[in-house]
């Protein structure tokens, strides 16, 4: 066996740069970092050849003192901190004193450095760990450092790297959170000698997002702002309808640090729970401030991962942010039409008959005219004074740490009339209309504290006409200056599935002429018997007959036509992958599955009645945005596009 022996000062600081500096962009991460701690306003990254060749960052921040220089290059150097106390509340970005004597280790490094005290400024040159020039020399306030040749001491790392691109993007990536993470600081990005991007400095975070990220994904956002239990957030969350394929713009910052955390992405994710496609991903760009007590930051040498004293607090406070933003976001997706682009100097193509599908091969020119409007039967509705009782769903109401409120708290009776001018679609709609002393709750950083009382306004009128089908699936309905377009199928889905979570919808057993034998797993069979009292809940009766047979008797009455088998084995399977707390993701996955079987299909005859009832539960209930299943329940057409399509305003 061989002799135990130290290892030579040069190899030691070899192994250790590999802990910080992987490739060009962990240098450029430790760099910009350390401009931004020393107070910079204008920070300017540039590489060339993905920065292997050549890097440099540029900055006004305070600069170094001549007789400081040399000490920064030391191993476990820092301004920083000062002792072992100072590592409970760190709040710069870097701290370790490992990141400059790493990257002069495996480089060739260039400093010029001025503080705005000092006369002159300096040049220090240390190649590979070794000094080669130490002198005054004239520069502008502010450090400007230049990497040259990064692993030109260590090959073995140096052909590991990637291709010139991919390194570029690499580093690119960094320099798009870091902007991100401080819209108060002006970036510049140049690179292989073209500007990538530029921010404006102007603490505005939008203006990052759009300088960074571009303006199609900055239209995509929504504000968040929120703060629970001393966890402030705020930044911007995607709009359901444009989720992504995958998870790469989910962009975290605590404290000003670029993080990755299990806890956030999966709270993230969990308040888009029946808002957004299935498969489909939210983007965000969340700014989370936090009391440095609650969070190490010194778990892994680039300080991307963390770990938090208290997860359920940080996984809250993201919930609930990011429910609150999109509940608020009750807008419409707007139709934009796109102005064709014809060529008229070119032929028109030879045109050929069309036949109908009726026409029995007579072209369809030839065919008689119809009228352009279709006769529907008028029909007369009486709405009587209706009592609409809204319970607030459990998963939006935000835990505090007060004693539990019975369920009968959750529950606010709100009084309005709807009345009916006219029976033939044109309907006013009279917004809720608040009783006296009616008191809501409201996901805010008061909740459960105080109650708010509803101001004292009157209700604003909002008359629609119902036009007809389209594809007998979707509504066209008029409603002030827009024509609306609504997928019945998944607002009425959407309808169900808030009365189900809310109560009410009743679920209520309707027994089964014959009952059904459904043969189940072990798994499945267990989870659905140890669960009976809460299937029974559910609208279901069943009975168990042999080891895994179970014999259905009834099943919900909303359900009805509904093949049992498929029921209870869906049921039963839900149960069984969710042993740790069954109850509230089988009740939403639940709810999902009886809604989207009980609601109207496309295809199916409605009346202009039935039609009327959908688009008015739609403009009176802001919850109906989008299908449980994430798709969009209504688009809209403006009369000013309309009236551009016609030519009528330009």
């Amino acid at each position: 066996m061989a002799r135990v022996q130290v290892l030579s000062k040069e190899t030691a600081e070899l192994i250790a740069a590999g802990e910080v500096i992987e490739r060009p962009s962990s240098i450029v991460k430790e760099l910009v970092e350390n401009s931004i701690d020393s107070g910079a306003t204008n920070i300017t990254v540039e590489i060339k050849r993905g920065g292997i060749s050549y890097l440099r960052v540029t900055d006004n921040g305070c600069g170094i003192d001549f007789e400081d220089v040399p000490t920064a290059f030391l191993r476990h150097a820092t301004s920083k901190i000062h002792d072992k106390d100072d590592l409970n509340s760190i709040m710069t970005l870097g701290f370790r004193g490992e990141a400059l004597a790493s990257i002069c280790a495996v480089a060739k490094v260039e400093v010029l450095t001025k503080t705005a005290e000092g006369q002159y400024g300096v040049r220090y040159v240390i190649e590979g760990g070794e000094e080669k020039e130490y002198d005054r020399a004239g520069c502008p306030d502010g450090t400007t450092i230049i990497i040259r040749d990064v692993f030109f001491n260590v090959p073995a790392r140096l052909k590991f790297l990637k291709k010139d691109v991919t390194e570029g993007n690499a580093v690119a990536s960094i320099i798009d959170k870091i902007a991100l993470s401080h819209p108060e600081i002006a970036f510049k990005f140049i690179r292989d000698n073209k500007q990538e991007f530029i921010t404006p400095g102007d603490g505005e975070l939008y203006s990052s997002v759009y300088s960074v990220m571009g303006k199609q994904f900055a239209a995509s956002m929504i504000p968040v702002d929120y703060e629970l239990n001393g966890v402030k957030i705020d930044g911007f969350t995607v709009k359901p309808l444009f989720g992504r394929p995958n998870r790469t713009m989910q962009h975290f910052f605590i404290n000003g640090r670029y993080v990755k955390s299990p806890t956030c992405t999966h709270s993230l994710e969990h308040a888009y729970h029946n808002s957004i496609m299935e498969g489909k991903f939210p983007s965000c760009v969340l700014r989370m401030t936090i009391p440095p007590s609650m969070i190490d930051v010194n778990v892994h040498p680039a300080k991307v991962e963390v770990r938090f004293t208290d997860e359920k607090i940080i996984a809250d406070s993201i919930y609930f942010a990011v429910k609150n933003a999109i509940l608020l976001d009750t807008a419409p997706a707007e139709i934009n039409i796109k102005q064709p682009t014809v060529d008229y100097r070119k032929p028109l193509p030879e045109q050929q008959p069309v036949y109908s599908q009726d026409s029995f091969g007579v072209p369809a020119d030839d065919m008689p005219k119809a009228s352009v409007y279709e006769t529907r039967p008028a029909f007369r509705e009486e709405m009587p004074v209706q009592t609409a009782v809204y319970t607030v769903p459990k998963p939006f109401v935000q835990p505090q740490p007060v004693p539990p409120i019975s369920a009968a708290e959750n529950i606010v009776d709100i009084p309005y009339n709807i009345s009916s001018e006219s029976d033939t679609g044109d309907e006013p709609i009279e917004q809720l209309k608040p009783a006296e002393n009616v008191q809501f709750r409201y996901i805010s950083e008061n909740s459960f504290e105080k109650k708010k009382e509803v101001p004292k306004e009157q209700p604003k009128e909002i008359y629609f006409r119902v036009i007809g089908e389209a594809f007998k699936n979707y509504i066209i309905a008029e409603v002030e200056n827009d024509m609306v377009f609504i997928d019945k199928h998944a607002a009425h889905e959407r309808i169900l599935f808030e009365k189900l979570k809310s109560g009410q919808q009743k679920l209520v057993c309707q027994l089964l002429l014959q009952p059904a034998d459904v043969l189940l797993d072990y798994e499945e069979f267990s989870a659905l018997v140890q669960n009976g009292d809460f299937v029974r809940e559910l609208g279901f009766e069943f009975e168990v007959s042999d080891a895994s047979d179970v014999e259905v008797k009834g099943i919900p009455s909303i359900l009805d036509g509904c093949d049992p088998k498929d029921l209870i084995i869906e049921l039963a399977r839900n149960i069984s992958e969710n042993k740790a707390n069954p109850m509230p993701e089988i009740l939403d996955d639940m709810y999902h599955t009886f809604a989207c079987k009980a609601a109207i299909k496309a295809n199916d005859n409605n009346t202009l009645s039935e039609l009327s009832v959908i688009v008015r539960t739609i403009l009176t209930d802001e919850r109906i945005r989008y299908c449980p299943h994430g798709r969009p329940v209504m688009f809209k057409l403006t009369k000013r596009e309309l009236e551009k399509q016609f030519k009528r305003v330009l």
